[in-house]
């Protein structure tokens, strides 16, 4: 299927590992100029090196730390002048700590909102009118499974996600006149870096990870490009009226009927 995503330009943040850098490698090998960010510029530069060589189509990396509003003005600008246009924005951030309610201060909250909430606001109102002359922008935003399906310690998480969950559905309801979809991604267990440090201390990582598999129905952890392949769907021209939803890629895991 052609996604016709060719020449289009997206924006792929947290992109130097993980979800990221998947979801960054997909849209690019349909033929998408990305632009690549995270905090690491050292690693940045050399995953956005990788991607070009394999793909065959120019990525760019401009290192940016999400929790900072100025540096998502700075990178904005910068993006915005390369190309002269943005048409895919995927919003991803690198998750807040689990623990128990009662272990998290003042800061751990406000870290968190900065990094996993505000950040997706700033970055999609700064993004805003150049989705507009898109005329068929796309905003993507990468949050958990946890707003589906409660997961142990992850009440900083499920907070802010839940918070991008009710935002994303307004901006559909506000960017629909001017052909912006506004979409969510909850991730289930996917095989990161961030599940695997999910692994106890001195646990065999192997066994560990094929225990947290026991409860999905698909028998396994997801892969980031499978994750990533509902991204681009979602970048796509065929998904010009999927908007305002969250879609689940997490292998059956979730119970909940609704």
């Amino acid at each position: 299927m052609d996604l016709k995503l060719t020449n289009k330009v997206a924006i792929v943040l947290a992109a130097s590992k993980g979800l990221g850098r998947a979801i960054a490698t997909t849209l690019s090998a349909e033929g998408a100029k990305v632009i690549i960010g995270s905090r690491d510029e050292n690693e940045l530069n050399k995953t956005a090196a990788e991607i070009q060589k394999l793909t065959g189509n120019p990525v760019t990396a401009i290192a940016i730390d999400v929790s900072k509003n100025e540096e998502i003005e700075s990178f904005v600008k910068k993006a915005a002048a390369i190309y002269g246009r943005i048409d895919i924005l995927l919003n991803n951030a690198g998750g807040p700590p689990f623990d128990k309610f009662e272990n998290f201060d003042e800061q751990a909250w406000q870290k968190a909102f900065d990094l996993n909430l505000l950040s997706v606001a700033t970055m999609s109102r700064l993004v805003l009118p150049y989705l507009k002359q898109s005329g068929n922008g796309r905003i993507i935003n990468i949050i958990s499974g946890s707003v589906k399906s409660v997961l142990a310690n992850s009440v900083l998480s499920t907070s802010m996600r839940m918070g991008v969950v009710g935002m994303a559905k307004l901006m559909a309801d506000e960017f629909g006149p001017y052909n912006i979809t506004v979409n969510n991604v909850a991730p289930g267990l996917i095989l990161t870096d961030r599940i695997k440090d999910t692994v106890p201390k001195g646990a065999d990582p192997e066994q560990a990870l094929k225990e947290k598999a026991k409860s999905i129905p698909l028998g396994r952890i997801g892969k980031p490009e499978e994750l990533a392949a509902v991204v681009a769907f979602l970048a796509s021209e065929q998904a010009a009226y999927v908007s305002g939803t969250t879609i689940q890629v997490d292998g059956g895991a979730n119970r909940a009927i609704f």
